[in-house]
């Protein structure tokens, strides 16, 4: 059997259908929009910030405890790369003359003793003459003495003509000995050879690194250099240190060394010499280091950094991380308990690496936040 609902009573019949529901509901409140209440990230209680249990912090924050480490404050300078005096030579020729060849010229490696440059020098062809000079006279006198000594001994001539002919001997070998000694003293060889010819070598192995002569010009001043030979195979470091650091400096010490041409890379070096005088201007010492270049990289004039490791002592460590700026101050935070921390200002040392050295404010033991501080930093 269906039942038709007037039409007439239908919108009376929707408002008593609504009425009812919303009874029910009344009494049966939904859970919708009714969650448990969020944990709050932090709370701050005075100086003490809490990061409660459930926080999202805590799993970004990491606590480490402060200990003692064996530790040395590096020495820093600048420095810059010179050639070692001792292997570097500036080629002057003894004599004045014009230029009439160039063995070798700028960049090229050499050994001692290898021709340099050749030149036609009035004052050798001078010398030459007087060699043989005093090699004829040496010869003359030779002669004499042994015709004097021949008569003598057949009592033809007096004694005296004898002892003339020996001292007359005596000064030609003194002669031809000075004018011998003068061109060993060149680097020239005693034999004869062309007159005016004068060749200049190298006094040592290396490399030409400057070249201030041509082929053909004339050379007349005997103090300025043709050219320049270095051995570069091992340099110079020349710094200048501190004076308030000179307790941990000593010869024979390691030195780390970075160069403005090479970012990044790091050399290493041996303290060979520590200055004797301090500068009175700068209050400086200059240090040397002995820097081995047998790859030819580094080259006089070079700027450069140089660091020194300290004497060794134990020091409080902890991550830089750790640190926060606040105003012209440095603090950190300690772990009071868990989830309890509070600020606390320190003083630094140096700073190696990620490590930093912590001279007052902390003890050994209490736990310091090392990561994740700047979340709680205000």
């Amino acid at each position: 059997m269906n039942f038709r609902m007037p039409a007439a009573l239908r919108p009376v019949a929707v408002l008593l259908l609504g009425g009812m529901l919303c009874a029910c509901n009344q009494g049966h409140p939904t859970d919708e929009g009714q969650g448990a209440p969020a944990v709050p990230a932090l709370r701050r209680q005075g100086q003490v910030i809490e990061v409660p249990p459930g926080s999202p912090l805590l799993a970004q924050l990491r606590v480490q405890a402060v200990a003692a480490a064996p530790w040395s404050t590096p020495i820093t300078a600048p420095a810059a790369i010179e050639a070692a005096p001792e292997k570097l030579v500036k080629v002057v020729p003894p004599v004045a003359g014009r230029l009439v060849q160039i063995q070798r010229t700028l960049g090229d490696a050499v050994r001692a003793g290898d021709a340099l440059f050749t030149m036609d020098s009035a004052d050798m062809a001078a010398l030459r003459a007087e060699q043989a000079k005093s090699q004829a006279t040496l010869a003359q006198a030779r002669r004499e003495a042994d015709r004097q000594k021949l008569l003598l001994d057949a009592d033809i001539a007096a004694r005296k003509d004898y002892e003339a002919a020996a001292l007359a001997l005596s000064n030609a070998q003194a002669d031809a000995m000075a004018v011998a000694d003068r061109l060993a003293q060149l680097g020239v060889p005693t034999a004869a050879g062309a007159r005016g010819s004068y060749v200049m070598r190298a006094p040592i192995s290396g490399r030409v690194v400057e070249m201030n002569g041509a082929q053909g010009a004339y050379w007349n001043d005997i103090n300025a250099p043709v050219m320049t030979v270095a051995d570069l195979s091992t340099v110079w470091l020349s710094a200048q240190v501190n004076e308030r650091d000179l307790a941990g400096v000593a010869v024979g010490q390691e030195a780390h060394i970075t160069l403005s041409a090479y970012p990044g890379q790091e050399l290493r070096g041996k303290v060979r010499y520590v200055g004797e005088l301090l500068d009175p201007q700068t209050r400086s010492v200059k240090l040397r280091v002995a820097v081995d270049n047998q790859g030819g990289r580094l080259r006089p004039g070079m700027f450069a950094q140089v660091r020194l490791d300290g004497p060794e002592h134990q020091a409080l460590v902890l991550p830089a991380t750790a640190l926060l700026q606040s105003g012209v101050g440095t603090r950190v935070f300690v772990e009071l308990s868990a989830g309890h921390f509070a600020a606390r200002e320190v003083q630094v040392g140096a700073q190696q690496g990620d490590q930093v050295e912590l001279t007052s404010g902390l003890h050994a033991g209490e736990r310091v936040l090392v990561n994740g501080g700047v979340l709680l930093h205000d």
